[in-house]
């Protein structure tokens, strides 16, 4: 396959198909720069060289009952965590003045459970007024499964985006998760569409699942036409069912990217939990696929830090995405011309 041709059918408004999507996944590793150039064609395209940076703030930690093989923040497997209940207002609102002075435009309130408390929704609710008061910050909120009528109290509050991750494809769901099933899932990130916020929804690869899981994963989400896509790779953690799953390649990683990216042109494309362990020193190659990136670790785990991320997108000719100025616009779609393959 051309991957050149591949980005010119995109950035003309055509849509990758499952079976280009697979190949994408299943190229011979000495493709991976072309494949890169390629997806960074439409990223560029639609995101130039900014990098928006997310913070997460782990709002209620590791009492969660549900059983997400993956998840350290399940109480059901004892996982060496942290463990406290839901944060105060104060407590809130300092995490988004930290997370402004990092440099982010994002910031995300995180919660281990099945669904928020009516009292939970009231405390981020008053959490994010503050916040919007104070600070020029986007707010993602993940609480879980949202109840009737949650979804609207939260667009109503001030929330920008609501996280609800897939996690997997529907046919590998019920080998990660008992106790909810896939269309719980879905129908949370369908509420939160329909109440006015953007949806931030992706999932996790390499727990165990095909590489047509992750095309399938990456199609599921094109169809419910989320705004964000965070793309997680397994960072195996102490006690939980997947302990012992050997990480995916970093070469693995970059062409899924790079396949998440020609699946969602126009999206927000995230490189999230797991970049420093699974891509090592190949993580700056994940920005030619992603225009967007968490910084100051993932909830129970620690990043390289604000400062060395920084300094890797700086270093990797990017700029970090400034929140007071306006949003990049595209631009105009002039395509040079492919080379010839004989072989597409």
């Amino acid at each position: 396959m051309s991957w050149n041709n591949l980005a010119d059918n995109i950035l003309c408004g055509g849509r990758i198909d499952r079976e280009q999507a697979l190949a994408v996944v299943e190229s011979p590793d000495e493709e991976l720069l072309d494949i890169l150039a390629a997806a960074f064609r439409v990223r560029r395209h639609y995101h130039g060289r900014t990098v928006r940076v997310h913070v997460l703030q782990n709002a209620k930690s590791g009492i969660c009952p549900e059983d997400c093989a993956f998840c350290s923040q399940s109480s059901k497997f004892g996982s060496p965590v942290e463990r406290y209940g839901m944060q105060s207002v104060e407590e809130l609102v300092e995490g988004a003045r930290k997370a402004y002075e990092m440099g982010a435009m994002t910031y995300c309130m995180v919660t281990s459970t099945r669904g928020p408390s009516s009292r939970e929704i009231a405390t981020v609710c008053e959490a994010v007024k503050i916040i919007k008061d104070r600070y020029p910050l986007r707010i993602c909120t993940s609480l879980g499964i949202l109840a009737v009528g949650q979804a609207e109290v939260l667009a109503t509050a001030g929330v920008d985006r609501y996280n609800h991750n897939l996690e997997a494809s529907q046919n590998f769901f019920p080998n990660i998760c008992t106790t909810h099933d896939y269309r719980d899932r879905v129908e949370t990130v369908r509420s939160a569409k329909k109440a006015g916020m953007e949806a931030c929804c992706g999932g996790i690869l390499g727990m165990g699942e095909t590489k047509e899981d992750w095309v399938d994963l990456a199609l599921a989400l094109r169809e419910l036409e989320v705004e964000s896509v965070p793309v997680n790779l397994l960072n195996a953690r102490p006690n939980t069912p997947l302990e012992d799953q050997t990480s995916i390649r970093a070469i693995d990683g970059l062409k899924a990217l790079a396949m998440f990216r020609f699946v969602h042109p126009d999206r927000d494309v995230r490189i999230a939990g797991g970049r420093e362990i699974v891509l090592g020193s190949l993580q700056p190659l994940a920005l030619y696929a992603a225009n967007s990136m968490f910084t100051n670790g993932y909830l129970t785990t620690p990043g390289q830090g604000p400062s060395e991320d920084m300094k890797m997108i700086e270093e990797a000719g990017f700029e970090p995405f400034i929140a007071q100025r306006p949003d990049f616009e595209p631009e105009p779609c002039e395509l040079v011309a492919a080379e010839t393959d004989p072989d597409a």
